[in-house]
């Protein structure tokens, strides 16, 4: 790995000084206001997040995709860890949606004494390493690797930005049972689009008919993402990150990692991963259905 120093570590995880800030971490912790009707989209990077923001926004619109179309989706459902964000959100007065990849202790306290819900998105953790390995080039002073063995080794030592996901989704599982948090995962939402649309309705208490739920369906697949954000012209919230948003959806798919890992990278990862995963529910990961 090159060009390692380019993370800053807050409370063991890595961050960018491109979009992060140690001391707005600690206060977004302690003083971010996070209200009732407020919903967090949290994900591990690379996970399906742009696509969630797509459909809570259009079951928010009940199925209109005016507002998608409009408004850019980190204005829509802002990152709450970004620089300076904090105060548009306290202030704000527009739909409360909100999105994260914070781990779970370093997420704003408040959300744990108010109503506000969270729907955690998860994904083949393999598939993630691939698709953020193709990011990372688009972001801002990440560092370079020469090559995918080098990142493979990094991504599951947690030396990526964020994190290790092991760590990451292990600490957020312990709120699976809450009425206020739901878990999904990207493969259940690309197998059966629209009973998951369905299911995350029921959750946030919004009654769409069959044909908006088709609408929110409709509008938030992977084709019709993909156009829009090739056709838009929007600015990206951080400097010098125009280029990122045509990586910002790659393929789409699971299974993806079949075509970068070798054996012993297969074998590597299965020792590591039933290590880490241990007793824990894996009926919870369809990883391998699809």
């Amino acid at each position: 790995m090159e060009n390692p120093t380019k993370f800053f570590f807050f409370k063991g995880i890595p961050f960018l000084h491109t979009c992060y800030d140690m001391e707005y971490i600690q206060r977004l912790r302690d003083e971010f206001k996070l209200q009732d009707e407020d919903v967090i989209i949290v994900t591990y990077p690379k996970s399906g997040t742009h696509w969630m923001i797509q459909i809570l926004s259009l079951i928010y619109s009940k199925g209109d995709p005016t507002w998608v179309k409009s408004v850019p989706y980190w204005k829509r459902s802002p990152w709450i860890e970004i620089k300076n964000r904090m105060e548009m959100a306290n202030n704000r007065t527009d739909s409360g949606l909100f999105t994260s990849h914070l781990p779970v202790h370093l997420f704003p306290k408040s959300y744990f004494t108010s109503k506000a819900k969270i729907l955690y998105l998860a994904r083949n953790p393999r598939d993630i390493l691939v698709s953020l390995y193709h990011f990372k080039n688009y972001i801002p002073c990440y560092p370079l690797y020469s090559t995918f063995e080098h990142f493979f080794e990094d991504f599951l030592q947690g030396k990526v930005l964020y994190g290790s996901w092991f760590d990451h989704i292990k600490g957020w599982l312990p709120m699976r049972n809450s009425e206020k948090f739901l878990f999904l995962t990207y493969e259940e939402l690309l197998q059966n689009p629209k009973v998951s649309v369905e299911k995350i309705c029921q959750f946030l208490g919004k009654e769409l008919n069959e044909e908006k739920i088709n609408s929110v369906v409709e509008n938030s697949s992977f084709p019709v993402m993909k156009n829009h954000i090739l056709e838009t012209k929007e600015p990206m919230p951080v400097e010098n990150m125009e280029t990122s948003r045509i990586m910002l959806m790659r393929k789409g798919i699971c299974g993806d990692w079949k075509n970068h890992f070798t054996v012993t990278q297969m074998e590597t990862f299965n020792k590591l991963y039933q290590e880490k995963m241990k007793g824990m529910d894996q009926d919870l990961f369809p990883w391998d259905q699809c």
